[in-house]
């Protein structure tokens, strides 16, 4: 007993720090030259989806509930400790897009799915992946997950006070905001911990492992580039004016593809582990490219980031044998 719960304690702490180097790192934020600054994301990166993990362990709402509590993360984060979703000057957020209902529309759409995959789904992945033993049980006890929530909350108020007040001081978002962004997660954490994936009957053959990790690559990258902009862009996708709803529909469009061909593909028993990572690796190296192109100002920091995927794909190469072994040994 005392040997599960040293190995759960390690594998949250392995979940606590691959968040914030899959959902930050590896897209450039911070730059090599100032990883120092990950210690800021640790507490709220960490703590938050090691919560996110357990809640939905304990729930068995499996991949579903991840990615609902995963979108979850991504409002508290973006829309209560940063308030980004609202800033009006926040990374110039504001004028992607016309403002909806006070929030940054261009910048939400991207952010609340991206903290659900990057943030949430890929790390939890990974972590299940080198501790499969651990895979379907919770990492902690009651005592610990309720400290990681505490962790949680108190790395969203460092947050507040130490990179709101750098790069945004002065903004509080309106209370009509905060109740909004406050019922949207309530709403989200309670379906992510009662809906279940029903029995699906259409099934679709899944492709091959490669093809599956090329697949996600197209995916993440599309997905970012419709609605980050990039390469001198103002807008997302280079466009003026009213135009910018056209890749924002796209986007639309390529989330919902996506995840209807997942929930297909998955459905069928021939999906396997080395599906899922061939999945997951596709992205995160399509993710760090658009990082190259979008979040590096200078050769330095793209030489940095570079070296920071070429870690990363030899680190998922690695996990990508173990897994096809433990796959054939099964």
């Amino acid at each position: 007993m005392t040997a599960n719960k040293t190995r759960g304690r390690l594998a949250a702490l392995l979940l606590a720090v691959i968040t914030p180097l899959v959902a930050e790192f590896t897209l450039g934020n911070p730059p090599l030259r100032m990883a120092w600054l990950l210690l800021l994301w640790i507490p709220i990166y960490g703590a938050g989806v090691v919560l996110v993990r357990e809640l939905v362990r304990r729930a068995g709402t499996g991949w579903t509930g991840v990615l609902l509590l995963g979108a979850a993360y991504g409002i508290v984060e973006e829309g209560l400790a940063l308030q980004a979703l609202s800033s009006p000057t926040m990374y110039g957020a504001a004028g992607w897009a016309p403002r909806i209902l006070d929030l940054n529309s261009a910048y939400t759409e991207l952010q609340i799915p991206y903290h659900a995959v990057f943030s949430a789904a890929i790390p939890i992945l990974l972590t299940d992946l080198i501790v499969p033993s651990l895979r379907d049980r919770p990492y902690l006890g009651r005592l610990g997950t309720w400290v990681a929530g505490v962790v949680f909350v108190l790395g969203a108020l460092l947050l507040r006070v130490t990179v709101v007040t750098t790069i945004d001081p002065g903004y509080q978002a309106p209370p009509a905001i905060l109740a909004g962004c406050a019922a949207a997660v309530a709403l989200l954490v309670a379906a992510g911990l009662r809906l279940r994936s029903r029995p699906r009957a259409a099934v679709t053959r899944p492709p091959a492992p490669a093809a599956a990790g090329l697949f996600g690559a197209v995916a993440a990258f599309t997905y970012l580039a419709l609605l980050f902009p990039f390469g001198g862009a103002a807008r997302p996708a280079f466009t003026h004016g009213g135009w910018v709803l056209v890749p924002m529909s796209a986007a639309v469009v390529v989330a919902v593809a996506v995840a209807w061909l997942l929930r297909r593909w998955t459905a069928d028993g021939r999906w396997t582990d080395r599906h899922s990572l061939a999945l997951a690796s596709g992205a995160l190296v399509a993710h760090t490219a658009f990082g190259l192109i979008s979040n590096t100002d200078t050769a330095a920091d793209r030489a940095g980031l570079a070296a920071v995927g070429v870690v990363m794909a030899g680190l998922l190469a690695v996990l990508g044998r173990s897994t096809a072994r433990a796959q054939v040994l099964s």
